[in-house]
């Protein structure tokens, strides 16, 4: 039986809490000394022991002699600075503001299908200090119909011109290929895609030849369909295996590893269980060796975990679910409230490095 290794560090900490068997994570201000030891096989079975870094080979080798020297290259990737993406550092925390330009969003739709709106609260967002702008034309919460890609276009380019000649860095959320064109020409310096550059033909070329960012979310079904009784063997590792497939695919079309970012799609295609799993295991996802984005603001799992609160009541929640993924090391945060979150990030990096 072929058996797969993965790692995921376990309660990374502030380096000052540390001790000398510390190793950084993804070249950051945390550190952890020891991983969750995961081998699955082919038939889907599971053995995990958490253990120390010196002895996580042994424990490996033990198992399966064939995947000696698999843990070191894991631990690796684990460890290695994250390089800037789109010009952006990793070693600290990066928010991306939602300017949604759609009717029908489930949190904010209508509120800026006026360009120069979406414009005016984009660059507030970013004046807030918000390091990049995700600008989307096409509702993908959960039932959501599509649009044409010409209106999908029609919407979000105006936009994303005004914002990229104002001087922001700007994100187009699309997953249509002729839409990151138009959007590329228009100053995006990212592509945000829920399919993963699956979902289009030639949305792996048209992002290999511009040469921008993307960032790779996992999706189970499509906006339609996807909240449908979702079913996985084991949600954190069948995440993982697609986003490293995507990844494998996109290197292979020319696209830069350095260039690439994953996000585990809270939401799509996931129970409450489901997400709440990939929130407490997010630091797997370093092993890839690339940043990792975590997308949950106002999402409808926070007000069933709460009390049913509309989508624009769940900022402490959204806070709470961002809070968590600063625990565990995530590089980029996609939201909907930027000062508040921005404030909140501000607090706990001075309390982590508080002597």
């Amino acid at each position: 039986m072929t058996l797969k290794l993965y790692l995921r560090p376990v309660a990374p900490a502030a380096k000052s809490d540390s001790s000398s068997a510390a190793r950084p994570l993804a070249g950051s201000d945390r550190s952890f000394e020891r991983c969750e030891v995961i081998l699955r096989g082919d038939g889907d079975g599971v053995r995990s022991d958490i253990l120390p870094l010196d002895r996580i080979d042994d424990w490996v080798t033990a198992q399966d002699s064939g995947l000696a020297g698999q843990a070191e290259k894991t631990l690796e990737q684990l460890m290695r600075p994250r390089a800037a993406f789109a010009g952006l550092p990793m070693d600290r925390p990066a928010v991306m503001g939602i300017v949604n330009v759609t009717p029908d969003s489930f949190s904010d739709g209508g509120d800026r299908l006026d360009p120069e709106k979406a414009i005016a609260d984009g660059l507030a967002m970013w004046e807030a200090g918000a390091t990049l702008l995700d600008v989307g034309g096409e509702s993908t919460r959960p039932g959501a119909e599509p649009v044409t890609e010409a209106e999908e276009a029609a919407r979000v380019v105006p936009v994303i011109r005004g914002l990229s000649e104002a001087g922001a860095r700007v994100s187009v959320d699309t997953r249509h290929a002729a839409v990151m064109r138009a959007a590329i020409e228009a100053g995006a310096a990212v592509v945000n895609d829920v399919t993963a550059l699956e979902g289009d033909p030639d949305s792996l070329a048209v992002v290999a030849e511009a040469g921008v960012a993307v960032v790779l979310m996992h999706m189970q079904g499509d906006p339609r369909s996807m909240q449908k009784a979702p079913m996985y063997n084991n949600v954190t590792l069948d995440v993982f295996d697609y986003l490293e497939k995507r990844v494998i695919a996109c290197i292979d079309a020319g696209i830069s590893q350095d260039s690439i970012a994953v996000d585990v799609g809270i939401g799509f295609g996931k129970s409450i269980q489901h997400n709440l799993e990939l929130i407490d295991r997010l630091s797997i996802f370093h092993s890839f060796g690339l940043p990792v984005l975590l997308g949950l603001s106002r999402k409808s799992f926070i007000a069933k975990l709460s009390h049913g609160e509309a989508p624009k009541e769940r900022l402490a929640g959204s806070l709470a679910g961002i809070a968590a993924g600063l625990l565990r090391g995530v590089q980029i945060y996609r939201v909907h409230d930027v000062p508040e979150t921005l404030q909140m990030i501000a607090l706990w990096r001075a309390v982590e490095k508080s002597p």
